[in-house]
């Protein structure tokens, strides 16, 4: 009787600990750029492309060409948004750091003063979701774009370590 008890429990703290580990592996929350912004993950993709329709697209553009004239300075001192295709600068940046400026948003990496339109998706995302829509942005880069930026942010992660 006593074993059986025992053998429950043990049973009991494994499917706890593997159900867990499964949650975690699921949240979104571990920040692995080479797990969550992969551009062949089909289903993150999707869900990539339906976020960025709802929270991107209304400034980095539909087919993410961004805005007219980019980089001029509009009279209030704000740059328009970037694109976020070939012809951008968005894929010369790391997979984390693409990742912090949408979580917290340019400002906080930028100069003192500096104004900008992009604000923190904190509070608006999920990691994970901010992790779908740089993987939707990645499969609009062709494959030389691609593997460029890949080689940026292992570059990175190597620097981190």
């Amino acid at each position: 009787m006593q074993r059986t008890v025992i053998l429950v429990f043990m049973l009991i703290g494994l499917a706890a600990a593997g159900f867990i580990g499964w949650r975690y592996l699921n949240s979104g929350d571990r920040v692995d750029a080479g797990i969550w912004a992969d551009p062949n993950d089909v289903a993150l993709v999707a869900r990539g492309a339906e976020i960025y329709r709802e929270q991107c697209a209304a400034c980095h553009g539909a087919r993410l060409e961004g805005q007219p004239d980019w980089r001029r300075r509009r009279p209030d001192g704000r740059l328009p948004a970037p694109p976020h295709d070939a012809s951008g600068h968005t894929w010369h940046h790391a997979d984390q750091q693409l990742f912090n400026v949408i979580k917290q948003g340019t400002a906080a990496f930028a100069a003192a003063g500096y104004k900008t339109d992009m604000g923190a998706y904190k509070d608006t995302l999920t990691d994970r979701d901010i992790w779908a829509v740089l993987a939707y942005i990645k499969t609009k880069w062709p494959p030389q774009v691609r593997k460029r930026q890949a080689a940026i942010t292992a570059r990175s992660k190597k620097q981190a370590q």
